[in-house]
């Protein structure tokens, strides 16, 4: 479950991104229902699923509420995939 939580992490933030850059001109207005109905499908995939992992993980109420606002800061889904990649146990590969 905590693979799919970052499937959908990664997926919200980059959708996030893609909203935003309709307001900077970058991607046609045209597409702006698209890409909002799919970013509000994908926000609330997020919130329920960080529920669901923070529970089964037994994560205190700070890391959910960090993961929450997470989502609603530009870039943040950054933070939460450096994160996540720590609890599922991902290490570097190791340096020459």
């Amino acid at each position: 479950m905590l693979k799919f939580f970052r499937v959908v992490s990664l997926l919200e933030g980059l959708s996030f991104l893609s909203i935003l850059s309709v307001t900077l001109g970058l991607v046609s207005r045209d597409f702006v229902f698209q890409l909002g109905m799919a970013h509000g499908v994908l926000f609330m995939l997020y919130l329920l699923v960080s529920l669901i992992v923070s529970n089964t993980q037994k994560w205190s109420l700070v890391i959910w509420l960090s993961l929450s606002i997470a989502s609603i800061i530009p870039f943040a889904f950054i933070a939460v995939e450096i994160f996540l990649s720590k609890k599922l146990g991902y290490q570097k590969p190791a340096e020459a």
